[in-house]
């Protein structure tokens, strides 16, 4: 992820799943005069505990489909070729570096979710027309495997400026900025960064300094990252592009809890990333969608969140468990873009950025 999940979230957790979150058979639009499937579309890093979406499922008299279409920015962009025609009544996923581009194809129909006076409305961007519905929010950044530093004994970097330094040649993975929100986000915070003029000289010098650009969230942590427990250290770098709140992932389920997360975040790194949630233009149980956003927004779901997908959950009251608060990170000064700023220039810039980082 997203946040995000962990982006915005592990895929050890996204899997675990299982073939219960596909219940329900055919298209949203199987059977009778009022479908009774809903249909979500959404990254491969979406998850929510069985009970949770079968509590829904009970009370709604909806059977929730689930329909996974890579990353987020894959995902965004099969939404708005099959626009009029989508493949579900729901999607969520598109964040606040991928929303201008929705939002202009128009492949989402207005609706205001109940429960959306409790999120802040820094986060609600569509405020005006409910096009969309924050759902969660995290920070993207620069995560180290504590480990790997102190066996080297190298302090992790801390800023986007440390990753240009020669003790952290080659250690560095990212995702890639066209087709994932994580790798767009860690763009676009260095365009925040270093300003207009300054971005491609940045991404000049962090590709001679050895970055590795993987297509995925889930490739570049679970794959090439040290420190992913659900990678089993398969991975050899101890750099990678996640989340503020990944931390809390790699000590669920651990006995005796450590006193610190395996990783770390490198807080100068960061960029805000808000998901949103969206009825489908053409949905065939556009009632089970609303039904489905509601849900989303609900304060059962917002507190299912953090241990789910490892972001913050958008609402302001939702507690969050323990195990995310102490072991998560907190970022007091997130890097962020004006969206209007970021609709302007995203496809420029990623082009831009593709000629430096991909070849």
């Amino acid at each position: 992820m997203t946040l995000r999940t962990h982006r915005r979230a592990t895929g050890v957790l996204a899997a675990a799943l299982g073939a219960a979150l596909l219940a329900g058979c055919g298209g949203s639009g199987d059977g009778g005069d009022a479908p009774k499937t809903v249909t979500l579309v959404t990254h491969d890093s979406f998850a929510v505990s069985d009970s949770v979406l079968e509590k829904f499922e009970r009370e709604s008299g909806h059977t929730v489909k689930v329909v996974r279409a890579g990353d987020a920015g894959t995902a965004v962009n099969q939404e708005i070729l099959s626009k009029g025609n989508p493949q579900g009544d729901v999607f969520f996923g598109v964040d606040n570096t991928l929303l201008s581009r929705a939002l202009d194809h128009g492949i989402f129909t207005p609706y205001e979710a109940k429960g959306l006076d409790e999120v802040p409305a820094e986060l609600r961007l569509d405020r005006d027309r409910h096009r969309v519905t924050p759902v969660d929010y995290g920070d993207i950044c620069v995560n180290y495997d504590r480990a790997w530093f102190e066996k080297k004994d190298l302090a992790p970097p801390e800023t986007y400026d440390d990753l240009l330094k020669p003790a952290y040649k080659d250690l560095l993975v990212t995702e890639n900025a066209e087709t994932s929100s994580p790798g767009l986000a860690f763009l676009l915070g260095s365009v925040a960064e270093y300003g207009d003029d300054g971005w491609r000289d940045y991404w000049k010098k962090l590709k001679a300094n050895g970055v590795e650009v993987a297509g995925s969230w889930e490739q570049a942590y679970n794959d090439r990252f040290s420190g992913s427990a659900a990678g089993k250290g398969k991975g050899d770098k101890p750099l990678v592009v996640s989340y503020a709140s990944s931390p809390p992932a790699e000590v669920l389920g651990a006995e005796p809890r450590p006193e610190r997360a395996p990783t770390g975040v490198a807080k100068g790194t960061c960029f805000r990333q808000v998901e949103f949630a969206g009825l489908l233009h053409g949905a065939a149980n556009p009632e089970g969608g609303k039904a489905l956003l509601d849900f989303l927004i609900g304060r059962e779901f917002q507190e299912d969140v953090p241990l789910q997908m490892f972001v913050h959950p958008a609402r302001a009251d939702a507690e969050l468990p323990e195990l995310f608060t102490r072991y998560g990170e907190t970022v007091e000064r997130p890097a962020g873009l004006a969206p209007e700023k970021i609709a302007e220039n995203r496809e420029d810039w990623v082009k831009a950025w593709s000629r430096i980082a991909l070849r």
